[in-house]
Parts: C-alpha cells; structure tokens; sequence
C-alpha cells in the first residue's frame, strides 16, 4: 500500500514510518524526557484541554448520549491529572526497546539473542475515551513506536487539543515529527487505517463489539484484538459473606461504564447470605435480573433471559443466577463470557485452584474485584487495552507488548 492511495491518511502514516525509523533508535533517556514534557504540559495547558472537553460533553448531551457514555467522554482535572500521573509511571518503567528475552550458544560456536524490538507504527482505533489518547501516545513512545491514532467523532475537540499538546512538547524534547498524529474522526479514515498494509504495521481496536467487529474483519493490518467485558464474579460455597460483599460491590458498581465491570453474578446455591448480597447491590442502586432461585432471594429482582447473561451493560444493571456447584458456574461464564475478567470469592483452596485452573480468560482474579484488570493497576503506568485474544499479547497491552522480536545471530565467519 502507498500513501498516495489513502488520501485522508496517508501522509500521517508515511510521516508515522519515517518517525518510526528513528524512535526505534532513540535512547531511553530522550523517551522518558519527552514523557516528562508531556505530562507537564498537559497540566500546564489543561484549560485548553477542558474547554474542548466541556464541548465535546455538551455536543454529545444534546444528541442525547446515555450518562454512562458521557462519563468514559468527560474529562476533569483530577482525570487529566491521572492521565499525567500515567505518562510520569511510564518513565519509570524499564524500557523494553533491547531486552533480551533468551540466548544461548549454539553448539556450532554462534551466538544466538532473541532481542525485543518496536512494533514500527501502531494504529489505535478507540471510542470516546480521550484518556485513551495519552496513554496510547505514551506507551507506543515509550517502546519505541509511531502513533496513528483515530478516537471517535463525539471527542474529536478533545482529542485535537490533546494531541496538539502531546505533540509539541514531544518534538520539542527530541522526538522526530509524525511521532504522534490523529487521524480524521470518519468512517473512511478507519477503512484507510485497516487496509494500510505495508505502512502500518498493527492496529488495535479499543471500544464496543461493533467496533472491534468491523476491525477484525475488514483488517488486512495485523489486529491485536482487545475485547468487551462481559466479566463475572462467582460465589462459591466457601466464601466469607463480608468478602462476597465487598467484592461483588466494588466489581460492578465502583465505575460502572468500563470493560472490567462486573455484569452477571454467579452464586452457589448453598451461599446462605444471598438474600443479603443481594439487597446489597439494590440499596446500592443496582437493577437486578436474576432466574427463579435469584428471585425467590429477593422481591426486588426482575426475571432474566438469554440476553441478560450476554449483555454487557455497562450500567447499574446486573444479572444474577444460583448454580448447583462450580462446574455449572465454569459451564456458564464459557458459554457466555467474553473472555476478559472472571473472578472467585471463596476461602476453599480446591474451589479456587478448581477455578483459576477452568476458566478461560485474560485475568482471574481470586477474592479480588474484576476492577483490578487493568494496566495502572497491574504496574504497567497504562495500557492501551485488554486483550482477549491469545497470539501475540493477552490482558493488559503495556510496553512489553507493543514490542515484537528480532534473532541477532552473531558468528566469526561462520557458513553452513
């Protein structure tokens, strides 16, 4: 593919190549310096940032977007401050540009390295999630890698100043021009980025399944394919009634609009304090809809079908169902999940070494909310999704990540 056969992104991603050639190159410290100078300039420019913002939020009021969609777009400056906070993390990470992942000498006397290297360019096709937008720039920096990014039409304002900022204070601090770009907020832009082969050399969807669809399907880039989040968490058995509580509170209602949420609560039949659990997550003001056992629990429970246990609500929406033991609940989270979060409140070794090993999924998480699926929260600084696929990368996408592999063979004139 050449540039001159993508009229509205070519030139970014031939600019994007170039930019690559020398990122590759750079040494740690100019990364982490021009981290630096992002991070303070965000801060220092953040009423240009929140201007567009407050009228990205508003255009997307009137157009009637749900609350919850409105909060992943809303930016502030306690989230712009964590955005900073994020690029600041990345520079103490290890650069991962040069580890050595494994070598040997082979018995011909050659010595073999298996060295990480960048990634090249990077496409980022996101939703309206603007925080998106700094830390795919820091990260793909971080490792050595060029930028396209395309977010949605609803942030476009933000993103434009966000990157205008990012931009500036990078090149300023070293890095080469295209380093970073966003891409037109069009439809078309997202066909161009997917048949950019040649140029760009992955693209990673982060957004709704009709997003992450459309990219797997149409691209002939290589995809990391992050996932929607259709998580649970199981009660067993064994479980401690104020843990059970505590976990299950935090994992659906803490921030309900995000990929790690929890949608569909699993209960073991013999869990006495469900009828407990349960007006816990309505007085917290969570709509449940559960099956016949879950509504004998509870008046407030509304009956649940097939697409309640496939929904991710993203919203104070819950389904709940009572299973006759751990196989059943592992039978259901496979039928339905997605793949991404599944966690087990349980005191019971067996039940938790029964889960961890049976579930399939990017995390599994063990008296722990499903909240915690998350790059920040790992020690990663940031990421630019979770991955629910199992080639290349799965969970959290954090330097190591966008970085692939080259074999340095190094002899002294060896010939086969």
């Amino acid at each position: 593919m050449y540039a001159a056969d993508l009229p509205l992104i070519g030139a970014a991603a031939e600019r994007a190549r170039e930019a690559a050639r020398v990122l590759r190159t750079l040494p740690t410290d100019t990364k982490d310096a021009a981290l630096a100078a992002m991070a303070e300039a965000l801060l220092e420019r953040a009423d240009e940032v929140l201007a567009a913002n407050a009228a990205d939020v508003e255009a997307a009021a009137a157009d009637g977007t749900p609350e919850s969609l409105l909060d992943r777009l809303r930016l502030d400056r306690t989230r712009l401050a964590g955005a900073a906070d994020g690029l600041r993390q990345l520079i103490a990470l290890p650069d991962p540009v040069g580890d050595v992942v494994r070598g040997s000498t082979l018995p011909n006397g050659l010595q073999l390295r298996q060295v990480r290297v960048p990634l090249g360019v990077v496409g980022i096709v996101y939703e309206a999630r603007p925080n998106v937008t700094v830390d795919a720039a820091g990260l793909c920096l971080k490792s050595g890698n060029a930028a396209l990014l395309r977010g949605s039409a609803s942030a476009h304002r933000t993103n434009t100043a966000l990157v205008a900022v990012l931009t500036e204070a990078a090149e300023k601090a070293g890095l080469p021009a295209g380093s970073i770009a966003l891409l037109p907020a069009d439809r078309a832009s997202v066909g161009e980025l997917l048949g950019a082969r040649g140029l760009v050399d992955v693209v990673i969807p982060r957004g709704g399944a009709s997003l992450i669809q459309r990219v797997v399907r149409e691209a002939t880039v290589p995809v990391i394919e992050t996932g929607v989040g259709n998580c649970h968490v199981y009660v067993d058995a064994s479980a401690d009634a104020a843990t059970a509580e505590a976990v299950v509170l935090n994992s659906k209602t803490h921030r309900v609009s995000v990929c790690n949420s929890a949608e569909t609560l699993l209960v073991h039949r013999d869990v006495p304090f469900l009828p407990r659990l349960l007006s816990a997550l309505t007085d917290a003001g969570v709509t449940l809809h559960g099956d016949e056992m879950a509504l004998a629990a509870h008046d407030g429970v509304l009956p649940a079908t097939d697409e309640d246990w496939a929904t991710e609500y993203l919203s104070l929406d819950m389904a709940v169902r009572v299973v006759d033991d751990l196989p059943q609940a592992l039978d259901h989270i496979d039928r339905w999940g997605s793949g991404h979060s599944e966690a087990i409140v349980a005191d019971s070794a067996t039940a938790i070494a029964a889960f961890t090993a049976g579930v399939d999924a990017a995390a599994v998480l063990v008296n722990a909310s499903t909240r915690f699926t998350d790059g920040a929260e790992f020690g990663f600084g940031a990421e630019i999704g979770i991955s629910t696929q199992k080639l290349h990368a799965r969970g959290p996408l954090g330097l190591p990540e966008l970085t692939s592999t080259t074999y340095v063979v190094t002899g002294s004139g060896h010939i086969r």
